[in-house]
């Protein structure tokens, strides 16, 4: 028997760093894996673009309104194992395109179920405490702490 092809996700997802006031950057606590620090992240659906995708995940998110814009990033890394049963067997890998939301203040998010928290950091602070490499690489980026303009790919 076949799986149904909504079952699973689109090995391709959005990244949004979001960039408020004094270049602090917003930090969210994932509910699952525990510990787990990242940016606004999620997969694109059938037939959405990245860009649409990066506005609809950091409404979903966050309940932040801003226009996402590329960074100009796009990774590509294993699926980690915590996420793995969420996409077809034999899916290992994900790609990644990064954007940067710019908002006013450091305003509160309003967080979905699968984050637990949340923290407005400067872009230094931001980039050590995610959890992952891609991740770091956009708030650096989109901070202006990376002057280069290549392409991330490991």
């Amino acid at each position: 028997m076949c799986p149904e092809p909504d079952r699973f996700r689109r090995p391709v997802s959005v990244l949004v760093v979001v960039l408020g006031e004094g270049g602090r950057v917003l930090v969210l606590d994932r509910r699952r894996p525990a510990g787990w620090r990242q940016s606004v992240t999620g997969a694109l659906r059938e037939g959405e673009l990245p860009e649409a995708a990066a506005a609809r995940e950091l409404a979903e998110e966050t309940g932040l309104e801003a226009r996402p814009e590329p960074l100009g990033l796009m990774a590509r890394f294993p699926i980690h194992p915590a996420w793995r049963g969420r996409y077809a067997p034999g899916v290992t890998e994900n790609e990644e395109h990064a954007f940067v939301a710019r908002v006013a203040g450091t305003p509160a998010p309003r967080l979905g179920p699968e984050h637990v928290g949340w923290a407005w950091l400067p872009a230094a602070e931001a980039a050590e405490a995610v959890s992952s490499w891609s991740d770091r690489d956009a708030i650096r980026r989109a901070a202006g702490l990376d002057k280069t303009k290549q392409n991330s790919q490991n």
